[in-house]
């Protein structure tokens, strides 16, 4: 079963924090992997999960040189309306092809020729197995992951429900569904094994989210997201929490809240050639 059955997304809900994971992602991370890249071909990017094409959109501008971009997610619907990715850093072309297929089940004969494999916001939503699978696939190949979760929020000023809150969003992210375990906010450090239990060298750096006044919009859409799925991991919740999101809510809207959303991005520079 694939990513695309456990959660959909909607380009409205991409649209939102495409500003903030911009922001969020760790661009420090690109020295050691520029090293990596060939010098004199194209690039052939493989972004797993792509949504709308945000990741590109954010790093084909970061990277010189023609690149080729293969944008693959499980939803056409998002694929239909991928656009705005490039010029590199360069001026040189980037083209862009969509192949509409299950990221979980990646495997190497998949990305042969490929230079870079990277996605965002999308690996908590794996297995322990898959992400296995996904280090088996990407032998010799670097990879990027950007923006993981990590299970924990800050939020200003404090209220007494949002350690439960935050408990029972965690809760969910780890639940089984269809027969898999997700990972939930364990996914970067099962990641970063996986990689290294194969001879890679692997670099994290904190990508979080920062969200003030200027971003209440997002904010509170984050907001609901989070205590919704609270609710649904935890049933008792739902009239405290309805009453715990009705506060939080008044006070974005009133410009009050500050909320740091703590993620991690992962780079992982294989140790031999395939």
């Amino acid at each position: 079963m694939s990513t695309a059955d456990v959660i959909r997304v909607t380009p409205d809900w991409l649209a939102l924090r495409e500003t903030a994971d911009a922001q969020a992602r760790a661009t420090e991370l690109l020295a050691p992997l520029r090293p990596h890249l060939p010098a004199s071909a194209e690039l052939v990017i493989r972004d797993l999960g792509c949504g709308t094409g945000s990741m590109g959109r954010w790093l084909a501008c970061l990277l010189p040189g023609p690149q080729h971009w293969v944008m693959q997610d499980r939803d056409p619907d998002l694929l239909d309306i991928v656009t705005g990715i490039g010029p590199a850093a360069d001026g040189s072309q980037v083209t862009v092809a969509a192949l509409a297929a299950d990221v979980t089940g990646i495997r190497a004969a998949d990305l042969a020729g490929t230079s870079l494999v990277t996605a965002s916001a999308l690996l908590d939503l794996f297995t322990e197995d898959e992400i296995d699978g996904l280090a088996d696939a990407c032998a010799g190949v670097p990879a990027l992951f950007t923006v993981s979760v990590l299970g924990k929020v800050n939020i200003a000023p404090g209220d007494p429900m949002d350690a439960e809150i935050a408990a029972a969003f965690n809760a969910h992210q780890r639940r089984t569904t269809g027969g898999r375990r997700l990972l939930g906010p364990d996914a970067p450090a099962v990641t970063a094994a996986a990689f290294r239990r194969r001879g890679a060298t692997v670099h994290t750096s904190p990508s979080p989210w920062l969200l003030g006044a200027d971003q209440t919009a997002l904010t509170a859409e984050w907001l609901t997201g989070w205590v919704d799925a609270a609710r649904a991991q935890q049933p008792d919740l739902a009239e405290r929490a309805a009453e715990y999101l009705d506060r939080r809510l008044a006070a974005c809207a009133a410009g009050e809240l500050r909320v740091v959303v703590h993620h991690s991005d992962l780079l992982a520079i294989p140790g031999a050639t395939r």
